[in-house]
C-alpha cells in the first residue's frame, strides 16, 4: 500500500438502509461492477448539505423514489477503505474510501415507485433481500460496515 494512498481522507457519504413492509432491505447491483456484489444505496454528501437532505437526494438519484420515512440514524460515522487500485480510478485519486452516516428508512411506496433507470444509473438490477443475506452479498471491503449497520438497526426489521 502506497503511503500517499494511506494519507488520503475519507469521502463524506450517506448510506441508505431502505426497509420494506416485509422487513426486507433494498439492494442493487452496481452498473459498473461485473461481480455478483450487491449494495444498499449510498452517495456523497454535498458541501453544506445535512445527512437527511443527502439521504433523500441520493435515494431519488439512485432508485428514482424518495417515498420513505426516516426511522433511525446511526450514531457513528463508519469508514471503509476502497481497494487501492479502485481508489486510484475514483474521485481524481482524492480519497482512500468513504466515511458514512447510515440512515434506516421505512419504504412507504410500492415496488412500481422504484426506477433504477435514472438520469445517471447506478444499478443494473435491484431486489429486496433479507437482513441475513445482506453481508454475504456485499463487496468484501463493505462487509464490516454492513455488519455494524445491521446490528445497530436490528430493532427496525
Amino acid at each position: 500500500m502506497k503511503l500517499e494512498y494511506q494519507r488520503r481522507p475519507y469521502r463524506p457519504c450517506v448510506g441508505i438502509m431502505l426497509i420494506n413492509s416485509n422487513n426486507q432491505i433494498f439492494a442493487g447491483q452496481r452498473i459498473d461492477n461485473h461481480l455478483e456484489a450487491w449494495q444498499m444505496p449510498q452517495g456523497g454528501i454535498d458541501e453544506g448539505e445535512d445527512v437527511e437532505t443527502a439521504c433523500f437526494r441520493e435515494m431519488k438519484e439512485e432508485i428514482g423514489t424518495d417515498k420513505a420515512s426516516i426511522i433511525a440514524i446511526h450514531p457513528e460515522w463508519l469508514n471503509y477503505d476502497i481497494p487501492e487500485i479502485l481508489a486510484d480510478k475514483l474521485w481524481n485519486q482524492k480519497y482512500r474510501g468513504q466515511t458514512q452516516k447510515w440512515v434506516a428508512l421505512k419504504f412507504t411506496g410500492t415496488d412500481s415507485d422504484i426506477n433504477i433507470k435514472t438520469h445517471i444509473p447506478e444499478f443494473s438490477k435491484w431486489k429486496w433481500i433479507s437482513p441475513q443475506q445482506l453481508t454475504s452479498l456485499a463487496a468484501p471491503f463493505k462487509r464490516e460496515v454492513y455488519e455494524n449497520v445491521l446490528n445497530v438497526f436490528k430493532p427496525y426489521f
